[in-house]
């Protein structure tokens, strides 16, 4: 099997499992408890809780634990929406969205509040004098994704943290596709609030965090216990928190090797796909991208056979966001940088990890290239631009 599609999930490592077991069995004592046992579940959470704010350059104080992205980004808008909506009941974020965010913003417009959705270009990003524009008196929340989950776009973060901060402006970041990827520091970002998700940086499934700025005030999103210092009430995930810390760890510690790996095998894959296969385009910025991601649109295809075909020899890769997949409706993203949407139909995403070999990966262009031969032969639509090209 060649696992292509690391942007959905990634395969949890090693050392992060080893880390992680003896609070399934032997450390399994409750954080909240005051025996040793206990203290020693509260001491491993903390220690994760230091490595991950280390990571961001935030105070461990600042690094709230929950159960993923989607929640995080759900706590960070609503509660900040609640908390600041005597101040104001206006948001700004983009078109391209992560669902956890888009899905907030229309769940709170229906609740009172006005939210504008920035466009992007044909790159998938956004246009700063735009968003200066778009801000009013009454604007209280900025929330756009550090990079796109789908094309792999990084967008401006400390251009837009800077312009929020001059403005007054709470600035939420959804990095859970960037965080471990790329070097992220809060403050030099003047980032407010910024939601991460384990099991994107080799970690553990069901547990991500929340950092929120000393100062900002976010109210309860979980109430019951006084957990994560009474904001986030439940009992702590200990071995998934474990679990993120370890991850942390190792992704700081590799970074640099590993994007520079990453980075080489993904200009490898996209310059094959451009150079041997017709009637196809990448998606995103070339530069200003992700070093795993690549996404193209491949004209006269239907991406759901191609992504049949392709595990059919044994490779994993995926048409967009694993949250929408089984979904017919074309991919918002691809339809907000300018693709039709038979265009954003066809599209497929191959995103990789340090793992994948050039190799593998002439592999799969081998494979992909007589798909889709193979899917254009059957398609009325190419006989018919063969023939006007022929004419």
């Amino acid at each position: 099997m060649i696992y292509l599609d690391n942007a959905a999930t990634t395969k949890t490592a090693p050392e992060v499992v080893e880390a992680m077991l003896p609070y399934f069995t032997e450390n399994y004592g409750n954080p909240s408890t005051i025996y040793s046992l206990g203290t020693a579940s509260k001491k491993a959470v903390n220690q994760a809780r230091k490595t991950i704010a280390d990571a961001l350059g935030a105070n461990m104080e600042e690094i709230y634990f929950t159960a993923g992205g989607s929640e995080s980004d759900n706590w960070a808008i609503k509660a900040a929406a609640e908390a600041y909506a005597g101040k104001g009941r206006h948001i700004i974020t983009t078109k391209i969205e992560h669902h956890a965010v888009l899905h907030t913003c229309q769940y709170l417009e229906k609740h009172g509040f006005e939210v504008t959705y920035l466009d992007v270009d044909r790159d998938g990003l956004i246009d700063l004098e735009q968003l200066k524009a778009a801000i009013r008196p009454d604007t209280i929340l900025i929330t756009v994704m550090f990079a796109n989950n789908e094309i792999g776009t990084i967008e401006p973060i400390a251009q837009i943290g800077a312009i929020a901060k001059e403005r007054g402006i709470l600035f939420h970041t959804d990095a859970v596709q960037a965080f471990g990827q790329v070097p992220i520091n809060v403050d030099e970002m003047h980032i407010d609030m910024l939601s991460s998700s384990a099991h994107k940086l080799n970690g553990p499934k069901g547990v991500g965090f929340l950092y929120i700025r000393k100062g900002v005030k976010i109210r309860s999103f979980v109430h019951g216990g006084a957990q994560e210092r009474s904001r986030r009430a439940g009992t702590e995930n200990v071995t998934g928190i474990v679990g993120f810390g370890a991850a942390v760890e190792r992704a700081v510690r590799t970074m640099e090797e590993r994007t520079k790996k990453e980075t080489e095998l993904r200009d490898y894959l996209i310059h094959r796909i451009e150079t041997e296969i017709d009637h196809c385009w990448l998606n995103g910025h070339r530069t200003s991208r992700l070093p795993n991601n690549v996404n193209f649109s491949f004209l006269f295809i239907e991406g759901e056979s191609m992504l049949i075909m392709l595990d059919m020899k044994g490779i994993c890769a995926s048409s967009g966001s694993a949250c929408t997949s089984g979904s017919l409706d074309p991919s918002h993203v691809l339809l907000a940088i300018g693709l039709k949407h038979e265009e954003a139909h066809g599209s497929l995403r191959l995103t990789l990890s340090e793992e994948n070999t050039k190799e593998e990966l002439d592999y799969v262009v081998d494979q992909l290239k007589q798909i889709v031969e193979r899917l254009r032969s059957m398609s009325p639509l190419y006989e018919d631009f063969v023939k006007k090209q022929q004419a």
